[in-house]
């Protein structure tokens, strides 16, 4: 039994639409099912506010939300503007891990605009939205989620002292 639970939220007008299966969702949730996560998912528009509007919801709710889609270089590519509108920090060695080991494959990699970051006690990881992309990326940070979400959940040693 787990307690971990993640929303994969796929940006995309044309799976919004119906008119293209969310394979990247499909496979960032079966890899994340396989690490015992509990898996809701939501697919909407390329849409700054819709985005938004998701992470934002899905964040009180969950532990991890891993985005796939718009996050390349288009102007409908609006994700990680969305996500840093909504996050309370970066956590930018994320991102460039899955840059870095995403160079390996293609130096289109480094094309990506991808954020990470935290809104409350939830990470939020954007992916590609190719479903290899979506794939190698996750991957690339697979070994150090359980850590951060930990981290993340509490306690904090370090609190913040009273009147700061």
């Amino acid at each position: 039994m787990t307690d971990r639970s993640a929303l994969v939220l796929t940006a995309s007008d044309r799976s919004a639409a119906g008119t293209r299966e969310d394979a990247s969702g499909q496979v960032v949730a079966e890899r994340l099912a396989r690490l015992d996560f509990v898996i809701e998912r939501k697919v909407v528009a390329d849409e700054q506010w819709l985005i938004e509007e998701a992470l934002v919801e899905g964040a009180g709710r969950h532990q991890l939300i891993v985005t796939t889609g718009g996050t390349g270089l288009t102007p409908r590519d609006v994700t990680p503007q969305a996500t840093a509108a909504v996050i309370d920090y970066e956590v930018p060695g994320l991102a460039e891990a899955m840059r870095a080991d995403g160079r390996r494959s293609t130096p289109l990699a480094s094309l990506s605009r991808a954020v990470v970051g935290v809104r409350g006690r939830t990470l939020i990881v954007n992916l590609p939205g190719s479903p290899r992309g979506a794939a190698e990326s996750l991957e690339a940070i697979v070994a150090v989620l359980p850590h951060a979400l930990e981290t993340l959940a509490g306690p904090f040693e370090h609190a913040e002292e009273p009147g700061r």
